[in-house]
């Protein structure tokens, strides 16, 4: 039997049990409303954060309509995570909810709207490209403890992993293990790009890990893939601005970078956001497990994701 055939004969009913934390759950202090251009549609949105009840969760409000930050609700979709409900959908989420997860926001109202349309899709700004200023504002407004419609408290729990379980596309693959705390290694491999090549990341998601070594990592893009990318009405707010470039043969064409493993960190953040799709009102998204991740996009994330729920 293969490694893959051996990992996915484990029930998926069986993957995780929810336990305690030891922690209550939280929400934001005060609103934060902030705008950019976003990156595929490159329109304007504008994006206010609102501090939820306890057991609500995380969801977004586009045109009346309540879309949960859910893996219920993920679509396959291009080079982003999109969320779609009735009708409508909000794209390119996941810095954004690495943030909310890795910052223990775990109940908000995400309300969003286009300035220059009223399409039935919305797009969450891209700013530098990494989730820097989700963190920020987070820190800066605050957060408390989450109370409910009665006043009450309500225990934060996480999914703990009790068996290994791998998911696989390709060449791709994200192997999971039981463990008493969140680690991840994320790997990614160019070799096609030297000033990339192959990079590992690992990190114990503790506190102020994310916000230090993490958050500040920007999306990367090879730029002999761009004008492709483009034709395909991809990354039309894409810029040196929002994102750090790499030439295949030339090297990064807008330096300096923040981490000489900027790329790979900024994986493990998309990661992070992909992964807090599993949350349950108002509970922690990410496994309490070590997972090892290597070349992964989001279609793998959510894959994984999914495994863990059951969804086949």
């Amino acid at each position: 039997m293969t490694l893959s055939a051996a990992f996915n004969a484990v029930k998926s009913s069986n993957l995780v049990s929810w336990k305690s934390t030891g922690r209550l759950q939280q929400t934001l202090v005060g609103c934060i409303e902030k705008s950019g251009k976003t990156l595929h549609s490159g329109k304007v949105s504008t994006v206010r954060l609102w501090p939820e009840f306890a057991g609500k969760g995380r969801y977004f409000e586009f045109r009346s309509k309540l879309i949960p930050a859910s893996i219920d609700f993920a679509k396959e979709s291009p080079l982003c995570t999109t969320l779609c409900k009735e009708g409508v959908g909000v794209r390119t989420v996941e810095h954004l909810l690495s943030a909310l997860e890795a910052q223990g926001v775990d109940n908000c109202k995400i309300e969003i709207r286009n300035l220059d349309g009223d399409d039935h899709e919305v797009e969450v700004p891209i700013f530098d490209g990494s989730a820097s200023a989700w963190v920020e504002a987070i820190e800066q407004v605050g957060i408390k403890e989450a109370l409910d419609q009665h006043g009450n408290n309500a225990e934060k729990v996480a999914p703990y992993l009790n068996e290994p379980v791998y998911v696989q596309i390709n060449d791709s693959f994200v192997a999971a293990f039981p463990s008493p705390k969140v680690h991840i290694s994320y790997g990614i491999d160019f070799p096609q790009v030297p000033a990339i090549g192959c990079q590992w990341f690992s990190a114990h998601l503790e506190d102020s890990c994310y916000s230090m070594n993490i958050a500040s990592s920007r999306t990367f893009c090879i730029y002999e893939e761009v004008e492709f990318i483009r034709n395909a009405g991809l990354i039309k707010g894409g810029s040196l601005e929002n994102a750090i470039v790499c030439s295949a043969s030339k090297g990064w064409l807008n330096p300096p970078l923040r981490f000489p493993d900027e790329p790979c960190r900024h994986k493990l953040l998309d990661f992070v956001g992909d992964l807090s799709l599993f949350a349950r009102n108002g509970s922690q998204g990410l496994p309490v497990a070590h997972m090892v991740a290597f070349k992964g996009g989001h279609a793998l994330h959510v894959n994984f994701a999914r495994r863990l729920s059951g969804i086949t």
